[in-house]
């Protein structure tokens, strides 16, 4: 059994995911991919890591989870989804970094299913969009407090995969742009459920359809219908093709505000985070899901 732990990251896709596989879940259980709802396991694996205070779960503990989290016998994968795995929205920049802790928390997680395959997915997101929207998300920290002694200028997702994955090495992980996502959103979806490229699935056009006008939308599925993509990159051309048309202005533009930013440190932060990626392309045992 393979185990897909989702940690977000956090003001990504809000719960999108999940709600995408949830929609695909009875056709998934079929291949022995079980998509659980996420009250079945949100709260009993947070609950499950006070209790163990770090200690690893005894086969009953184990079994019992297995028990609550899953109805079948048969499963070739298990998806959890959680934009808080790793902490809540005031702690992001715990330590000063992305996530501070994270690679623990791994540890922790992986004791869960210590016989089990482990996989960590996570959308990541440009630094000048992320922070305010983290930070917006919660209203107990003030900016300075929120950024716990963090340099935006020096933050990097690199940063955290590196630490993960040198504390976990046997945790594989998928990672994807956040900003990529109205055009690679079906294949997230079937890389995490382990699918074959091109599987029809129920909600792949989700995100697309939040920054494209509903004209557009109809316009693009009729197009899809009368001449289906023999590819995923021929695809992808056709959903530029009709974003360049018929695009939302206002869905795909993103309020910056916070203090002492100007444009052109907005601009810096993204080009620092364009430059990372490139970077986490070549992180081993990490796998990237790019347009």
């Amino acid at each position: 059994m393979k185990v897909i732990y989702h940690v977000g990251a956090h003001a990504t896709d809000e719960d999108r995911l999940v709600k995408t596989l949830l929609r695909n879940r009875e056709a998934f259980a079929k291949e022995g991919v079980i998509v659980p709802g996420p009250s079945r396991y949100r709260a009993l694996i947070r609950d499950g890591l006070v209790a163990l205070k770090g200690a690893e779960p005894d086969p009953e503990t184990k079994e019992f989870l297995l028990d609550a989290v899953a109805d079948e016998d048969v499963i070739s994968r298990l998806i959890l989804s959680f934009e808080s795995f790793f902490c809540g929205h005031p702690m992001v920049l715990n330590g000063g970094v992305f996530y501070g802790g994270a690679e623990h928390r791994v540890a922790q997680y992986r004791t869960f299913f210590p016989s089990e395959s482990i996989e960590i997915a996570m959308g990541l997101c440009n630094p000048a969009t992320f922070l305010p929207a983290v930070f917006n998300k919660q209203d107990r920290l003030s900016y300075e407090e929120f950024m716990h002694g963090a340099n935006p200028a020096t933050l990097r997702w690199s940063e955290l995969i590196q630490r993960i994955r040198h504390h976990n090495p046997d945790v594989s992980m998928t990672v994807w742009a956040n900003e990529d996502t109205p055009f690679i959103w079906a294949e997230i979806v079937r890389e995490l459920a382990g699918l074959m490229p091109m599987t029809k699935i129920t909600g792949g056009f989700t995100m697309l359809a939040e920054i494209m006008s509903p004209e557009g939308m109809k316009r693009f599925r009729a197009y899809l219908h009368q001449n289906p993509p023999v590819n995923e990159i021929q695809k992808r051309h056709i959903m530029s093709a009709f974003l360049g048309k018929y695009a939302v202005m206002d869905a795909v533009e993103e309020e910056l505000d916070l203090p002492g930013w100007s444009d052109e440190f907005v601009d810096f932060l993204t080009h620092q985070y364009e430059e990372d990626l490139l970077e986490i392309e070549r992180i081993p045992g990490v796998h990237m899901i790019t347009p």
